[in-house]
C-alpha cells in the first residue's frame, strides 16, 4: 500500500474508489466501509483509496478539552488498512490551518484535485470541513454535479446497537475487552515499549515486565487483571496483565505490567511488543498482606490458565 502523508507529495489519479474518515479503531462497521470500497475499485479496475488524519481532528479543534484517548495508533490503522486491500492512503496532517477548510474547497482541492474519484464511499455520519458542513447529503449533491456515484453505508448494528468508536472506547474503559474486541473485528491490544520496573514481582514469585504504549494518547482498558496475550519477534507470549496502582503496596504510581507463563523476561526488556487483552479476569483489589495477594496471583493464574485453552486450540 502506497501511504503519502502530505498533499506536497501525492501524485494526481486519473480516477479511483475513495472513503475518508478519522477510522480510529477500524472497527466492523469502518471495515465493511473499507470493504465495499476495495470491491468496487476491483469492479471497475482501478485504485482503492482512503482519506485519513492525524493527529485525530479533535486533538486540534478542542485544544481546551483532555485528549481523546486513541483505540489504535496509526501505524496499526495503516497495517489494517492495507490487510483489507487499500492500495492508497493519504494521512492528511491535521493542524489549525486544515480544519478551516470548508467543505467545498476539500472537494475541490483535495478529493476532485488528487483522487478524479468515481465512486465515493462514506459512513452514514461522515462530516467534513469547517463546522461539520459537508454533511452526506452535501457530498451527495457535489457528487451529482461531477457524476461521481455515491454511497453511503447504513451503521451496522449488534443486538440493536449500533458499533462506534465512542461505544467501544466506552467497553474498554469499563473493562469489557472481549466485547469491544467483538465490536472492532481484532483482538484489542497497542504496541508497547517493555521497560524495567521495580522487581517487586520477582519479590513474589511472579516476575514481571513493565511496558509502556508507543502511542502516546493510547486508550488503555479499566483498571485490573487481564488474560494477555504478546507478540514479540514473532513469538506469542501469554500471561496475565495488572494495570493500576498497586493498592497493596500504597504506591499510588499507575504501572502496567505483565507476567509471561512460558518465557524468561531477561531477553525482553527494551524489546517493542504486542499486547492484547483476551480477558478480564478481576478488579484491581487491596490486600491485608503479600501472603494473601500471592494466594489471589495464584488462582488468578489458574484462571488465565484454564481460559487459555480455547485460545491455543
Amino acid at each position: 500500500m502506497e501511504v503519502i502523508r502530505s498533499l506536497e507529495q501525492i501524485t494526481p489519479l486519473d480516477e479511483s474508489v475513495v472513503t475518508m474518515g478519522s477510522f480510529d479503531g477500524l472497527h466492523r462497521g469502518h471495515q465493511q466501509i473499507i470493504r465495499m470500497a476495495v470491491s468496487h475499485s476491483h469492479v471497475l479496475h482501478t485504485p482503492a483509496c482512503v482519506v485519513t488524519y492525524h493527529p485525530h481532528p479533535r486533538h486540534i479543534l478542542e485544544p481546551d478539552q483532555p485528549k481523546l484517548p486513541l483505540i489504535m495508533s496509526l501505524d496499526q490503522k495503516l497495517a489494517l488498512l492495507e490487510q483489507l486491500g487499500v492500495e492508497r492512503t493519504l494521512v492528511i496532517p491535521f493542524d489549525r490551518e486544515f480544519s478551516r477548510w470548508s467543505a467545498q474547497k476539500f472537494l475541490d482541492e483535495l478529493l476532485w484535485k488528487y483522487f478524479h474519484p468515481q465512486h465515493v464511499i462514506i459512513g452514514y455520519d461522515h462530516h467534513f470541513g469547517w463546522g461539520r458542513e459537508g454533511s452526506p447529503e452535501f457530498l451527495r449533491n457535489y457528487c451529482r454535479q461531477k457524476d461521481i456515484r455515491l454511497e453511503v453505508v447504513a451503521p451496522v448494528s449488534d443486538q440493536g446497537i449500533h458499533i462506534s468508536s465512542s461505544h467501544i472506547r466506552t467497553l474498554l474503559q469499563e473493562g469489557y475487552v472481549r466485547r469491544a474486541s467483538f465490536e472492532l473485528g481484532w483482538v484489542f491490544g497497542f504496541q508497547a515499549r517493555v521497560v524495567h520496573g521495580s522487581g517487586r514481582g520477582r519479590t513474589l514469585n511472579f516476575p514481571t515486565a513493565n511496558f509502556v504504549p508507543l502511542e502516546e494518547n493510547q486508550l488503555l482498558p479499566k483498571s485490573g487483571t487481564y488474560l494477555t496475550r504478546g507478540r514479540v519477534r514473532g513469538q506469542l507470549l501469554y500471561g496475565m496483565c495488572n494495570l493500576g496502582v498497586r493498592p497493596t503496596f500504597g504506591e499510588g504510581e499507575y504501572v502496567m505490567e505483565v507476567h509471561f507463563f512460558d518465557k524468561n523476561l531477561d531477553g525482553i526488556y527494551d524489546q517493542t511488543i504486542l499486547i492484547e487483552f483476551l480477558e478480564r479476569i478481576r478488579d484491581e483489589q487491596k490486600f491485608p498482606n503479600k501472603d494473601a495477594l500471592i494466594a489471589q496471583l495464584t488462582r488468578d493464574r489458574e484462571t488465565c490458565l484454564q481460559l487459555l485453552e480455547k485460545y491455543r486450540r
